[in-house]
């Protein structure tokens, strides 16, 4: 293993763990004071008050985490692919097939590989749909090889077809498209590093620290 990114990534995930455990303790004591006249809603459908601020609690604890996991792989991820390209970068690149938006963004650039690094996207919007496909079409108009890896497939029915229609159009203009285990496997082949291996261990140690 890779001790320096080993370390890297460490740190990373403790700056992301304080800062969620931060906003969770903060929304708890908010929720103190919060509302709860719609547990009569609650009641009438059959579910109990107690029951029902278990489901808010948690529903808030979710939305954090959602977003501090995937904030927290896709840096990891960066990290990984810095640590042997130096000059990787996130980059701009202007819309040349419309005018909204004026420009997108590459995740990390590397030579002509555009990446775009994603923890996982389970959208059934449709108008992130079409600027998806806009994006994926301006990136390989630009000149660059769109290469998207996403490491957890969604697990709903429509969000996979959409996953399915993005991945023949990445395809379809020479691109690559990265998911599940193949995302990790080719993060590792790409940069030397087990980042899946890395977490786990990073895991395994924080459940010692909480026995």
């Amino acid at each position: 293993m890779n001790i320096e990114i080993y370390n890297q990534v460490k740190k990373l995930a403790d700056k992301y763990a304080g800062e969620l455990k931060k906003q969770v303790d903060f929304r708890i004591e908010e929720m103190k004071s919060d509302d709860i006249s719609h547990y009569l809603l609650y009641r009438v459908l059959g579910v109990t008050s107690e029951e029902g601020a278990l489901i808010d609690l948690y529903q808030n604890k979710g939305r954090f985490l959602y977003k501090y996991a995937g904030a927290f792989l896709e840096e990891a991820a960066v990290s990984c692919i810095k640590s042997k390209y130096a000059y990787a970068s996130k980059a701009k690149i202007p819309n040349i097939l419309g005018t909204r938006p004026k420009t997108f963004e590459i995740d990390c650039l590397v030579d002509n590989l555009a990446h775009e690094i994603k923890w996982r996207d389970a959208t059934t919007d449709g108008d992130h749909i079409t600027k998806e496909h806009t994006r994926v079409k301006v990136i390989s108009e630009n000149g660059y090889m769109p290469i998207r890896v996403m490491f957890y497939y969604p697990q709903r029915v429509q969000a996979r077809r959409i996953q399915e229609t993005l991945k023949t159009l990445y395809q379809g203009v020479g691109g690559r498209y990265y998911y599940g285990e193949a995302a990790w496997g080719y993060i590792e082949e790409f940069t030397g590093i087990d980042l899946l291996e890395i977490l786990e261990y990073i895991a395994s140690d924080r459940e010692k620290e909480q026995c």
